[in-house]
Formats: C-alpha cells, structure tokens, sequence
C-alpha cells in the first residue's frame, strides 16, 4: 500500500505518455517499477530502496518527468 505519491505537470499533452507509463508500472504486485518513467523521458532523482532517515520501514522512490516535476512514490514496508 502507497503511504502517498504527488503528481503534477506544466504541460498535460506533453507529459500524458510519461505518467500513463507511470501509473501503469506502480500497478499491484510490483511497488517500485520505474524503468517505464525513464524510458519515456524521465530522469532518475533518488533510486528505490529505504530511507531509514524518515523511519526503519520507509521505502520511497524519486524520478522527474520532463518538466521537471517531481514524483515520490511511497510505501511504508512492514517489518519482518
């Protein structure tokens, strides 16, 4: 389960392949799965693993798509 993701764009034409790709690839079972954002002119901003800095569990992903925006997809991994 996502704790939370942000989207947002200048340009909703131009950016719609890149965050259909997106949003397709953060499709149940696979949670972090974002070659799909680079291949469609993503760059990467932070690879996908934990950042214990926020807390043990956190697991978070950074890309930005061509405009620059920003995306952070979230989940809070359960311990064991």
């Amino acid at each position: 389960m996502f704790s939370h993701f942000t989207l947002g764009t200048n340009d909703g034409v131009k950016a719609r392949p890149f965050w259909i790709a997106v949003v397709e690839a953060l499709g149940h079972p696979v949670l972090f799965e974002h070659a799909a954002a680079l291949a469609n002119g993503g760059s990467d901003e932070g690879a996908s693993g934990l950042r214990p800095q926020y807390h043990p569990n956190y697991c978070g992903s950074y890309v930005r798509d061509p405009d620059g925006n920003k995306l952070q997809a979230v989940a809070h991994a359960s311990k064991g």
